[in-house]
């Protein structure tokens, strides 16, 4: 097994964890927010002080690449490149969808074929960053920006257990009213969790460009006008 760096900054959690042998050695995570320029710095740092101080080689960086938010993922890949290059090791990228629903997985076991998983990553407004996977972690509605309404997923609810999860999905339980809609709050992607989908990468040898890979954002950046008086 390999020792893995894990970086996740996409959402309003800065986290870092440091994994070996299939179990978390080392993390720490604020969820407070806008703390990622000022934090990150500091978690890796005391990540690559504790795998120092027990001969630990660093086999691998992984960091999520999105979709999120536009400053934590370009925040977290760009110190992601940086370790990456310096410490000469592949760069694992892991979806942010993925990992919300790989957390929501370990929280609650689901047997039933017919439960989907529908993590969601608020985007202001009443958009999110969706997609829909079975229990293989395989997409039955691709990675995709949507605009939350009534008929939201009512063809897949008709059949379905759909599980929502993540800061976006407390926009679809205020519209949809559905015996088969299940929605577990608290759900947040976060470094510790990205051990399985880091460790497999790595075993398979999934690794993302050092010096071109770029973050999944899912729609173009729109800045916003600034609401302060020009003197």
């Amino acid at each position: 097994m390999a020792n893995i760096l894990n970086l996740e900054t996409s959402t309003e959690v800065c986290s870092v964890a440091l994994t070996s042998d299939g179990q978390v050695v080392n993390h720490h995570e604020n969820y407070d927010g806008h703390t990622h320029a000022t934090l990150l710095s500091a978690y890796i740092k005391d990540a690559l002080d504790y795998a120092t101080s027990r001969q630990m080689p660093i086999d691998a960086v992984a960091v999520s690449v999105g979709p999120g938010s536009y400053t934590g993922l370009r925040i977290g890949l760009s110190e992601a490149k940086g370790l990456a290059f310096g410490l000469n090791v592949p760069l694992i990228g892991v979806n942010t969808l993925k990992l919300l629903t790989v957390t929501a997985m370990f929280k609650k076991f689901y047997d039933d074929e017919t439960t989907l998983f529908v993590p969601m990553i608020d985007a202001r407004r009443m958009e999110v960053y969706t997609g829909v996977y079975n229990n293989a972690l395989e997409p039955v509605i691709e990675e995709q920006a949507m605009i939350i309404d009534e008929n939201s997923f009512a063809d897949l609810l008709k059949t379905n257990h759909l599980v929502f999860i993540g800061n976006g999905a407390a926009k679809v339980e205020k519209v949809i009213g559905n015996a088969n809609a299940e929605f577990i709050a608290g759900i947040k992607p976060e470094a510790l969790n990205m051990m399985a989908l880091s460790e497999k990468a790595f075993r398979e040898k999934e690794f993302i460009d050092v010096a071109y890979s770029t973050p999944l954002y899912l729609k173009e950046f729109q800045a916003t006008k600034s609401k302060k008086k020009v003197l």
